[in-house]
């Protein structure tokens, strides 16, 4: 072999060495630097998982503890997110309905009024007033009875399981379903949210030109009523958007409840939990680990995984019907939301879209960074380093954004 071909094939040899080497050598070094953004955390490596993949085709560019169970915080809400858009669509309205008990004579309605609620978490005294007017348009001007407060939809358990006695109307206004204003009174979150809806809907009939001769109080609807009115939510797609941006916790039990009510004829967190739990089934996501205690992410008894999270967030962006509602539901990196404050400098501003995660013992990320990756951090601590974690968990998304 002459010395010149020796050279040649010596060369193609080196050549054909670095691009096989490169984008290997490419990839350890983002895998590097996002594991050094992460090391400075101030978290045990044991108490922390993490991921990051390429959402075209699904390599995986970092990987920490992918299959250990973690508490989520308000990741959680990504799990409602999912499972409320997948079983009931971004087009769906949750209803809140006027019925009478009794006959019409006349402009007179011979017993009383009920208002029934099915789990609207933005129902409003705007809302009654337009209720209200429906059954006046009925021609009813006085109500021989009065008014009665249905919230048997839902259970009565006004908190989540797992939640600390602390959170009850400080985190989250009483669950029930029927709630008008947050259940709030006169600048007083109220015990009795149905009792509280009930006597708000007396008065708006009252305002509205329906004269109502008895007070209100709360029960069942009775077999034989009759249909009078109703108003809705705005669209699921706008919900999950009022939820995940301010990180809202009343919206995600309103919800999980909703999803058990309307799927399974139980109004209560659990039953909830398990139709989550078969949507997770159903679109891939991985149940290893997985416990759906409550919708909002408060219990101390919720457990996610970074495979898991990271699953959801791939299964909704390429599906054509949720993929958009989800994704536009979420805060945007130093724009919005609870994310705000957070990335307002460099290439993550306006691009990376994600769900935060903040209690004492959790703290958490998860989302997307442009179309290009995925990712979930979930990081747990006794208590968590909230500035430090958060920090890392922005270097981490800048360094993806960067790339």
């Amino acid at each position: 072999m002459s010395t010149t071909r020796t050279r040649l094939l010596l060369s193609l040899a080196v050549v054909l060495s670095v691009a096989v080497s490169a984008p290997a050598a490419a990839a350890q070094s983002l895998a590097t630097r996002l594991d050094r953004a992460l090391n400075t955390s101030g978290v045990s490596w044991s108490a922390s998982g993490a991921i990051a993949l390429n959402l075209s085709n699904g390599r995986v560019a970092y990987a920490r503890n992918l299959d250990k169970p973690f508490e989520p915080a308000s990741n959680q809400k990504l799990a409602v997110t999912l499972a409320a858009l997948h079983k009931l669509g971004p087009d769906y309205r949750i209803p809140t309905q006027a019925y009478g008990e009794g006959r019409q004579d006349g402009d007179v309605w011979r017993g009383r009024i009920v208002i029934k609620g099915f789990g609207d978490p933005t129902l409003t005294t705007s809302d009654l007033n337009t209720l209200a007017r429906k059954v006046r348009d009925l021609g009813i001007t006085r109500v021989t009875g009065g008014v009665r407060g249905d919230e048997t939809y839902f259970d009565t358990r006004r908190t989540a399981p797992g939640w600390k006695p602390s959170f009850y109307k400080v985190w989250c206004p009483p669950l029930s379903a029927l709630v008008v204003d947050r259940a709030r009174v006169n600048g007083t979150v109220v015990d009795r949210p149905a009792l509280a809806a009930a006597h708000a809907f007396r008065a708006a009939l009252v305002r509205n030109g329906v004269a109502v001769m008895r007070s209100a109080h709360v029960g069942p609807l009775g077999e034989e009523a009759v249909a009078l009115g109703r108003v809705r939510s705005p669209r699921l797609a706008l919900l999950v958007r009022r939820m995940n941006r301010p990180s809202d916790n009343f919206y995600a039990e309103m919800l999980l409840k909703k999803l058990g009510a309307y799927f399974r004829g139980k109004g209560t967190s659990g039953a909830g939990a398990t139709v989550v739990r078969r949507v997770f089934r159903a679109r891939g996501v991985p149940l290893a680990g997985i416990r759906i205690a409550d919708g909002s992410g408060l219990s101390s008894l919720d457990r996610l995984t970074t495979r898991a999270i990271s699953r959801m967030l791939v299964s909704a962006r390429k599906d054509p019907v949720i993929g958009l509602p989800f994704f536009n539901s979420l805060p945007i990196a130093g724009v919005n939301g609870t994310l705000k404050d957070r990335m307002r400098r460099g290439p993550a501003r306006g691009v990376v879209r994600a769900k935060t995660g903040t209690t004492l013992t959790a703290s958490a990320l998860s989302g997307y960074v442009g179309s290009r990756w995925v990712f979930s951090i979930l990081q747990n601590g006794s208590p968590v380093p909230w500035t430090s974690s958060r920090a890392s968990q922005d270097r981490f998304a800048q360094i993806l954004a960067g790339g």
